[in-house]
């Protein structure tokens, strides 16, 4: 699958993890997206280990869409490590404000009717 996530930036302040991620395909994107969250969520392979409940901040790049989506979420979800054919990595759980909605109505837009299929994705 073609996605590229990355570390952006580390600083000796807390602050929250910034993961950057390109989605190029939309079979890629629907293994991804957790539409079962409130407010919708991505599943974002990575080995960097993070806290449930953890703030993190993301650039998102969908499909073929040159504008970033700047979310702020919250961990939900960890798969610490590679299960079967499942990633590790965490889910994150889209804020209402911060981007959120603008991600999910877009994630949603893309997707289409994908989103009513059986289809195993990094989740479930």
């Amino acid at each position: 699958m073609a996605e590229d996530i990355r570390e952006e930036s580390k600083s000796a302040a807390p602050k929250p993890g910034v993961l950057s991620l390109a989605i190029k395909e939309k079979a890629a994107l629907y293994a991804a997206y957790m539409p079962f969250l409130q407010n919708g969520g991505l599943f974002i392979p990575t080995t960097k280990h993070f806290k449930i409940g953890e703030e993190v901040f993301m650039l998102l790049s969908l499909i073929d869409d040159p504008v970033k989506l700047k979310v702020v979420g919250n961990v939900v979800w960890i798969t610490p490590t590679t299960q079967g054919n499942k990633p590790q990595g965490i889910g994150v759980q889209f804020n209402e404000q911060s981007g959120g909605q603008e991600a999910r109505l877009k994630i949603e837009g893309l997707l289409g009717n994908a989103l009513k299929s059986s289809r195993a994705t990094h989740t479930m």
